[in-house]
This record gives C-alpha cells, structure tokens and sequence, in this order.
C-alpha cells in the first residue's frame, strides 16, 4: 500500500473531513501549494480558494474562505473560516447571491454596512472563482 497523508478539515461549524489522502491542494496566502505523505513541516495562512484533496484518483474540492494550514510529521490539518464542499453549490442560487449581494453595497446606507456588503461580494465572487476551477 502506497503512504497516505492523514488530512483534517475543520470549520467552526464542523469537522469537514478527518481521513487519509493522496494529496491536498491547499490556496495559500503566497500561493498554491501541495501537500503529499512525509511534506516538511510548514504552517501557512490560507486564503479564499478551492482547497482540492485527491484520493484514489477522484478530486474533491472545497472552498476554504481563509484558516490556516498545519503539516506536521502526523500529517496535514486545515483550519478554515469558511469550508463548503463545493459539490454542495447550486451554480445559479450562487449568481442570484451575488446580484444581491452587489445590490446591497449599491443600496448600503453608512460605511460599516457598506463595508458588510462588500466583504459578502468579494467571499461570493471568490467562491464562484473556485467554483469555475
């Protein structure tokens, strides 16, 4: 049997995903970067983007809306802001949610709830980037 990396997701809402993997694709704040069995020790920070985990030939990709990264020699640990399976995503709901988003920083009626609106933009336009990857 090849190595395996032992990967875990976690949000504050739930643990996303606790198994072994092939290989992790993770949307770090100065780039992509891959994580395979015996990586380098490493924490990065993560930024908005498809974090893409392969096993067995099959890619699962989840959007992660910032967290961070942990690989230690027991194996990769991701803690996410934000994670959504984007297999979960209806592509048409995600497009409505962004005009209304966008709406809503047109019809904004101080800053703060202006700044609100645009942080709900920009989480919506990075999950339809992911989505389109």
């Amino acid at each position: 049997m090849a190595d395996k990396l032992h990967f875990a997701l976690v949000s504050p809402e739930r643990e996303l995903f606790n198994g072994e993997v092939d290989h992790v694709v993770v949307p770090g704040s100065e780039g992509e970067f891959g994580v395979s069995p015996n990586h380098a020790p490493v924490m990065a920070v993560i930024k908005p983007g498809a974090l893409k985990v392969m096993t067995d030939g099959a890619t699962r990709k989840i959007f992660v809306n910032g967290g961070f990264a942990d690989v230690t020699p027991e194996g990769l640990t991701v803690l996410a802001e934000e994670a959504v399976d984007l297999a979960e995503i209806d592509p048409a709901k995600l497009e409505q949610e962004l005009k209304d988003a966008q709406e809503d920083v047109r019809d904004a009626g101080g800053e703060d709830k202006r700044m609100i609106a645009l942080r709900a933009v920009a989480r919506l336009e990075s999950m339809r980037a992911a989505l389109a990857r």
